[in-house]
């Protein structure tokens, strides 16, 4: 489904030239739900985004179904089957929640229809529809909506950066079952999430280590959680995942 190829991303800013992402290389194959964790400032969220088609890659490629995707844009790239979910999901003033699972959806959802996506994320779905999505929601419900119109769009590749930032404890809770829902529904599509949450490496099925802009292990749950946890050293490197929100 998706492979990224010897991606390699570098920028010259005032301290001089820097190497973000060296030789980057893996493959997510399809139906699988697979999360990319690491030490802050390795270079995961900035994975992310050169899958989305926010950031583009100073070499290698990017493709996806078999389609060489490295030049094309977010629009582009999202008409092909790639959501991007944010760190920190943008508020729209004046625009309903309504309105924004038809834009994702590509099409006039019911309200009906639109209430089912939100129940599936945990929402009291008749209240939200028409709440504008502004700072009267808080960041977990925004979380929520977001992951909500990711469903509704009903993507191959579905791309998670650090879901759980921002949230209280509860709302954790709540994100983490609605990843375990999608992990069981997954049919022809697969998930990435970078995250540093013990709890959602549980679900996963592989885990992609990443520090210092390298690919440092990549491999089934059950071979790579164990070094995580049980490492001193790879525990201070992720923050130490634990169970809670940041």
């Amino acid at each position: 489904m998706l492979e990224l190829r010897n991606i390699r991303f570098d920028v010259d800013d005032d301290a001089g030239h820097v190497d973000i992402l060296k030789d980057v290389s893996f493959t997510i194959d399809k139906n699988k739900f697979v999360v990319i964790t690491g030490p802050n400032g390795g270079g995961k969220s900035t994975i992310a985004k050169m899958i989305a088609g926010v950031r583009m890659p100073t070499g290698g490629s990017i493709l996806f179904n078999g389609q060489d995707i490295t030049s094309l844009g977010i629009t582009e790239r999202a008409r092909l089957g790639i959501s991007y979910a944010l760190q920190q999901p943008v508020r729209f003033k004046g625009i309903q929640v309504l309105d924004l699972m038809r834009i994702a959806a590509g099409k006039e959802l019911t309200v009906a229809e639109c209430c089912e996506y939100l129940s599936r994320v945990g929402l009291c779905a008749r209240d939200y529809v028409t709440r504008e999505i502004n700072a009267s929601l808080s960041g977990g419900e925004l979380k929520r909506i977001e992951i909500a119109s990711i469903l509704a769009r009903s993507t191959q590749l579905s791309v998670f950066d650090e879901p759980e930032a921002g949230i209280d404890l509860w709302s954790f809770q709540s994100l983490i079952r609605v990843f375990e829902q999608m992990r069981e529904s997954i049919r022809d599509s697969s998930i990435l999430v970078i995250s540093h949450q013990e709890r959602i490496l549980e679900i996963a099925d592989e885990i992609i280590v990443v520090a210092e802009g390298r690919i440092r292990e990549h491999g089934p749950r059950q071979q790579v959680l164990p070094h995580l946890i049980g490492t001193a050293a790879a525990m201070s490197g992720c923050d130490k995942i634990q169970g809670g929100a940041n």
